[in-house]
């Protein structure tokens, strides 16, 4: 049986870790719940060996001070690829080095024969493609020995094979699997917008006990002839659509962590830390009603 999850990450704010910061980091130490790390950026432990060179050495001395999750961007769940062991491999001595609390993947796909994509493509939501994910999951928690998060990822398309909603795919996938789910509250709010349909409806429609964390980031707007496309690019501030979802999120999902996702054009530490404490803000995690008031303002 594949151990549950049993989580030192508080039900609090944290930020993604990036290589520009690390050094802050350390020299501050600063007042942030917890962190979130992209796996692959800390490969290289061949064989338990431990040779993850200087990123490795950073990640390490920050958890000692911080919780960690683990989020992976380069797994490609969804290909029919065979699984990528050698990656599983790497992901799991990492695992047995850092501790983390949390360990994610994306519901996508980035891969054929074996040559990847640099982006997560998104998948056809059909009875077929479930089975197909969620022997891949169970295989990937089998491998790991523990259970995972997936993520509900953005999209700018949709398959007209597609016979399930998104929103019922990713509660079955987890049921049936028997993972977690990492719940994207801004490519929920992506794919409401470039897809038409009411936002809200996917929150109602999961189970509260399947959301073990929350992300939130900020997108890019782009207008075509053929209408405006939401584009989820992770370089600018959240917008306050999102936070209102957020605040609905919340409502419905309690005592779950946030993450605030920032990947290009990186702002200084201090702006990831004031979203952050937005996020605890809408959480209701401020002293007072006044502070609250000047941190949602």
């Amino acid at each position: 049986m594949i151990p549950r999850i049993n989580s030192d990450i508080p039900a609090r704010a944290g930020i993604g870790l990036r290589a520009p910061h690390f050094e802050t980091v350390l020299e501050q130490l600063p007042d942030v719940a917890w962190f979130e790390a992209h796996s692959e950026n800390y490969f290289g432990l061949a064989h338990g060996d431990r040779v993850g060179g200087k990123p490795l050495y950073y990640l390490e001395r920050i958890r000692e001070h911080y919780p960690l999750s683990l989020h992976g961007v380069g797994l490609s769940l969804g290909s029919v690829d065979p699984l990528n062991r050698p990656h599983l491999k790497q992901l799991k001595n990492l695992i047995d080095v850092i501790e983390p609390g949390l360990v994610s993947e994306h519901l996508s796909w980035s891969s054929v024969n074996g040559r990847y994509f640099n982006d997560l493509l998104p998948m056809p939501y059909t009875e077929e493609v479930l089975a197909h994910m969620v022997n891949r999951v169970s295989a990937t928690q089998d491998l790991l020995g523990r259970q995972i998060l997936i993520e509900n990822a953005s999209s700018y398309l949709e398959f007209s094979a597609s016979t399930i909603p998104e929103w019922e795919f990713v509660v079955a996938l987890a049921q049936q699997a028997d993972c977690k789910l990492l719940l994207d509250v801004n490519n929920i709010y992506v794919n409401a917008m470039n897809h038409m349909f009411d936002p809200l409806l996917f929150l109602q429609s999961v189970p509260a006990e399947l959301v073990q964390e929350i992300h939130l980031a900020g997108h890019t707007t782009k207008t075509f002839e053929e209408g405006v496309l939401r584009i989820d690019t992770h370089d600018q501030l959240v917008c306050d659509a999102v936070w209102s979802l957020y605040g609905a999120a919340v409502s419905r999902f309690a005592d779950v962590p946030a993450l605030i996702e920032w990947d290009s054009n990186l702002p200084p530490l201090a702006v990831l830390l004031e979203e952050a404490q937005r996020a605890d803000a809408v959480a209701g995690f401020v002293a007072n009603a006044e502070e609250r008031h000047e941190h949602i303002a």
